[in-house]
């Protein structure tokens, strides 16, 4: 697990980095902001686990590590280092009691079959990391981007409560195209295969789907 966790990590910087399509001063800010967000957010993920629970726990370390590249995806490049520290706190902190908490306490959230905390690891901390980019965005750093606008986040003034509109904006009709989208496609397959497994099957596991075992150890 830790060993993949870290070639995702790893994988990111790449991926922010490498969107400028460009050897530039915005890479290099994308790379920076990737790696200070994402360790700023597993060290809150990991030390609400501490506070809450009394220990620290891989998994939790791992999920911060995620909420983290995930949000500070939106605005690599365009935010200041500072500010992508304030974006791994809130991104280790928003998710984590989303996750933890408000996942437990809502029945509606229970049914719903998420073993990998999807919908906390990437559509709170995705929605969180837009808006956020909406609100710190930095003018001169946009201006690396696109030199022909005037784009700057909220908390630089100016028209940045609009640009924070158009990030809200734009987050509602991702998540409306998804919802749309998504249901049309598993009405679709549904026609032709179940979309989930009986219970008494996925007890067993992966022997009752494939017979075989995931993880066969022997001795």
């Amino acid at each position: 697990m830790l060993a993949g966790a870290g070639l995702l990590w790893m994988g990111w910087s790449g991926f922010n980095g490498g969107a400028p399509y460009a050897a530039n001063v915005a890479t290099s800010i994308a790379v920076l902001n990737t790696n200070i967000c994402a360790a700023t957010s597993l060290l809150v993920w990991t030390s609400l686990d501490v506070v809450f629970f009394g220990k620290p726990s891989v998994i939790g370390a791992v999920q911060g590590m995620m909420t983290g590249l995930v949000c500070i995806t939106p605005g690599a490049g365009l935010v200041q280092s500072w500010a992508a520290i304030v974006m791994g706190i809130l991104s280790g902190s928003i998710p984590w009691v989303s996750m933890m908490i408000l996942h437990k306490k809502s029945s509606l959230l229970q049914k719903v079959d998420d073993t990998l905390g999807v919908f906390h690891t990437h559509a709170v901390a995705g929605l969180l990391g837009g808006l956020l980019t909406g609100l710190f965005a930095e003018p001169a750093l946009c201006r690396l981007l696109l030199p022909v606008t005037n784009s700057r986040g909220a908390f630089y003034g100016g028209s940045g409560g609009m640009q924070l509109l158009k990030q809200l904006v734009a987050a509602m009709f991702v998540i409306g195209w998804n919802i749309v989208s998504t249901t049309i496609i598993l009405l679709v397959i549904q026609l032709f295969i179940p979309l989930r497994m009986p219970d008494e099957q996925l007890e067993i596991g992966d022997d009752a789907a494939h017979g075989e075992e995931a993880y066969a150890l022997w001795g």
